[in-house]
């Protein structure tokens, strides 16, 4: 997309930005209206929400980024037949590129919610469309010049927090080093910012931040937005991980109006791992990211709304009509007529007095490239024995000079599928301790110098120079906000369904839906993604047949032909 892009993005030019054929172009001016723009107007400014997408008549359009840090730099230029947009027009986001009129343009403008109407009923056309705005995006981000601007020490873990965010909600963005890159010290000192008040975030519509947290950054570049208080949804999914996205696909493919939140980012923990390689359909294996970003982007595709980084915090009743309330972040509520719970899990910690110090620097709870990057050429230690673990060991060793994993048990193959196990063994930098726990972690100013591990059987301790620790040793139910909104838990955490709640109860009631049933990821389920995204698709069969027993369900968009 730029002249940094990939090879891999280069060869599929023509499909990124594809020439629509008059017959085409007549397909798609029901979606739209007539727009004329002068030379030199802007039509589209980064930073801001665009009108929509833009289809070219007559005339040409110059696409540059805005970087913040000098002149524009130029994408392409559009001519008739080209449109003008990327994934930030498909959920009305504020855009990451400028688009400036050269000359006189005639112009159809197909508005968000208008685009989502020309996916479903044009599917040809919509595909082509859909696929140059997912590659576009790709360009954007591989090309690593648009987006907002984070500058700190890259080792700085708020640095690593904001890009880790960043990174996982498929934004765009550059991280510029505060000791070395001219660029940022040249912002630095035009925004006077003291050194000690790093990180700081250049916004694309020109605000500036100090140290944002995640919601702030959000708003800032337009990923969250204020709730509407007076809309009754549908169905409100907590958490967009593979069942929560499951079931908005679902959902919202089925017409029901849906509504997801997610107090970190889409994808959960799936979205954090290296590589997928048993997931149907994928013989040679898919990115976590990637796979949740194809998740979410088809989400949106079909008018699910997103809520992310936001947070819910209680659960009560609302009116008759609407059945349920959630409490959100920053004093939002929103109204709807059932639940989906699919919060996922939290990870687990070693239990070390320490360990806090030098997480988010030292201590790592996911391998992203990011991590990796930390971490080049070093040796590093990883535990756990499950195949998040396993991923995560493969794909480190091909980036540091050796893996130690860490085991409790005797052996992998119990916790470990075969294919994965088989890999470990085969790298010639992995090493395996079994039996092995790590005993005490050693560093200063949240760096980790050292750490001991100690054998469960001949009690031998050793200790190594290492300065990142993996952890990858399961998680617990992230429902500690239930407990305190009627919601029967186990005595694990999970949400106790069907009829360990009670007899006659569905697989996935709850002990709240003697008031209105909602559904949940619960005790029981298996912890694979396969399995939490046919749990999210088959937990939508039983809210249509909830909302046709208690009233039908809400006001449904006007369909226009």
């Amino acid at each position: 997309m730029a002249p940094s892009v990939s090879p891999t993005i280069a060869a599929r030019r023509d499909q990124m930005f594809p020439v629509l054929a008059n017959a085409d172009i007549e397909r798609m001016r029901r979606f739209g209206v007539p727009r004329a723009y002068g030379a030199g107007e802007h039509i589209v400014t980064a930073g801001t929400v665009s009108p929509g997408l833009v289809v070219i008549l007559s005339g040409k359009v110059d696409i540059t980024q805005a970087s913040g840090l000098g002149p524009r730099e130029a994408i392409i230029t559009y001519g008739p037949g080209n449109f003008i947009g990327e994934l930030a027009q498909l959920s009305s986001r504020p855009s990451l590129v400028n688009a400036e009129a050269t000359e006189p343009v005639e112009a159809i403008v197909v508005p968000s919610q208008r685009l989502r109407d020309l996916m479903v009923q044009e599917a040809n056309l919509g595909e082509r469309v859909m696929r140059a705005l997912i590659l576009r995006r790709v360009g954007l981000l591989e090309s690593g010049t648009s987006g907002p601007i984070v500058i700190g020490r890259p080792s700085n873990g708020d640095v690593l927090r904001l890009q880790g965010f960043l990174t996982r909600s498929g934004l765009p963005h550059r991280a510029l080093d505060s000791d070395t890159d001219p660029c940022a010290k040249t912002l630095i000192e035009r925004f006077h910012v003291d050194p000690h008040h790093l990180p700081i975030v250049l916004c694309p519509n020109g605000k500036l931040l100090h140290n944002p947290g995640e919601s702030d950054l959000a708003r800032c570049v337009g990923l969250l937005r204020p709730l509407d208080a007076g809309k009754i949804y549908d169905v409100a999914i907590v958490g967009a991980g593979p069942a929560g996205l499951a079931a908005a696909v679902y959902a919202a493919s089925e017409g029901l109006s849906t509504i997801v939140l997610d107090c970190r980012a889409f994808g959960g923990q799936a979205g954090a791992s290296s590589r997928i390689e048993n997931y149907l359909g994928f013989p040679t294996g898919i990115t976590g990211m990637a796979l949740m970003a194809r998740a979410y982007n088809q989400a949106q595709k079909f008018g699910v709304e997103m809520v992310i980084p936001d947070e819910a915090k209680l659960l009560g009743a609302a009116d008759n009509m609407a059945g349920y309330r959630l409490d959100v972040g920053d004093g939002e509520t929103l109204r709807a007529r059932t639940v989906v719970i699919a919060s996922g899990a939290r990870y687990r910690r070693l239990d070390i007095a320490n360990i806090a110090q030098f997480e988010g620097t030292s201590v790592h709870y996911w391998a992203s490239p990011i991590e990796a990057r930390l971490c080049r050429d070093q040796e590093v230690a990883l535990v756990g024995a499950g195949n998040s673990a396993g991923q995560a060991a493969v794909f480190l060793a091909s980036q540091v000079r050796k893996v130690t994993l860490l085991a409790r048990r005797d052996s992998l193959d119990a916790t470990m599928s075969r294919y994965l196990v088989e890999r470990i063994v085969a790298q010639p930098n992995i090493e395996v301790l079994t039996e092995t726990e790590v005993e005490a972690l050693d560093g200063h100013d949240g760096n980790l110098d050292q750490l001991c591990w100690r054998n469960r059987v001949t009690g031998v301790a050793t200790t190594r120079t290492i300065h990142h620790l993996f952890l990858f040793i399961g998680a617990d139910p992230n429902t500690d906000w239930l407990a305190r909104c009627d919601v029967a838990l186990d005595a694990k955490g999970f949400v106790r369904t069907g009829p360990d709640v009670a007899p006659g109860h569905g697989p996935m009631e709850t002990s709240r839906s003697a008031h209105r049933r909602w559904r949940t990821r619960r005790c029981g389920s298996t912890k694979r993604v396969a399995a939490a995204v046919g749990e999210g698709a088959q937990v939508v069969a039983a809210l249509h047949a909830y909302l046709a027993r208690n009233g039908g369900r809400a006001a449904q968009p006007e369909r226009r032909p």
